[in-house]
């Protein structure tokens, strides 16, 4: 595998744009986002993205052209590789975090009506997350546990932040993953008759003690804010079958993090489905 061109200078038009990526308007503006290591890179080509350059760290080239298929694989698909010196690579590249490979890939969210959730499955709604790490453990929770797909509402982050799929260890590419205002997910759950049950503090029942599992909707709420309050207001209108639970909390934090109580919720309806 040979390289298209290298550069070395981190003034390289080229490297600023790319490294441009990190911020949300330039991701809105271009339709591209950056793919951070070797794992993530692999399922965004295992999955079909799109991948439009391939920066790898020059000293990095010999590894990774005899060993990484995936990037490999990305520039048979029409992928440009570019080697870049040590200081043009610390540009695109994320902190500490250097596997010597960063991927420019055209990717963004889909829209609710333009993805298919597999029926009888549970779907995980964050509603208002902000975190981009909190939304990329949720992805992962949700394909872990086998989980019908993921549908952001009311979000503060986008699923195209390089540090989503991060966190998501690139499962982002191939979980079903939607984003959509709170009012239309309300709809949406409403038309394919989804029973939604939502975590918070106040629940009326344990998390244990509902049925999570089949055509429900599981939500969970934003770190600082939590659940809105447009989900109570459409249950009470009879839009929506609602059900909130909530988890023992026995020190004197008042909640979990909002990733670690959809992965709860998820592992709940996986032992209520295999009945164990």
């Amino acid at each position: 595998m040979e390289s298209f061109e290298t550069i070395t200078s981190p003034g390289n038009p080229r490297v600023r744009r790319a490294a441009g990526l990190r911020e949300a308007a330039a991701r809105r503006e271009s339709g591209l986002t950056l793919v951070d290591g070797r794992r993530e890179l692999a399922r965004a080509v295992a999955a079909g993205v799109d991948v439009v350059e391939v920066f790898v760290r020059e000293r990095a080239l010999p590894a990774v052209a005899g060993l990484d298929v995936a990037i490999k694989e990305a520039v048979i698909r029409g992928a440009t590789l570019v080697t870049l010196a040590t200081r043009a690579f610390a540009r695109v590249a994320y902190g500490d975090r250097d596997e010597g490979v960063v991927a420019v890939v055209r990717f963004g969210t889909s829209r609710l009506d333009d993805v298919t959730f597999a029926a009888g499955r549970p779907v995980l709604i964050a509603e208002g997350v902000e975190k981009p790490g909190n939304l990329g453990a949720i992805l992962r929770t949700t394909d872990a546990a086998g989980l019908a797909g993921v549908i952001a509402c009311d979000g503060r982050t986008d699923a195209a932040n390089p540090a989503v799929i991060r966190a998501s260890l690139g499962t982002v590419f191939s979980v079903p993953l939607a984003a959509a205002a709170t009012a239309e997910v309300i709809a949406w759950c409403r038309r394919h008759g989804r029973r939604v049950v939502a975590a918070s503090p106040g629940g009326t029942r344990f998390w244990h003690e509902a049925n999570l599992a089949g055509d429900t909707a599981l939500v969970v709420g934003g770190e600082a804010e939590g659940l809105s309050t447009a989900w109570a207001a459409a249950a009470a209108a009879g839009v929506v079958d609602l059900e909130t639970v909530r988890l023992p909390m026995r020190g004197i934090a008042d909640s979990l993090n909002v990733s670690a109580t959809a992965a709860v919720l998820a592992y709940e309806a996986l032992r209520q489905e295999s009945g164990r």
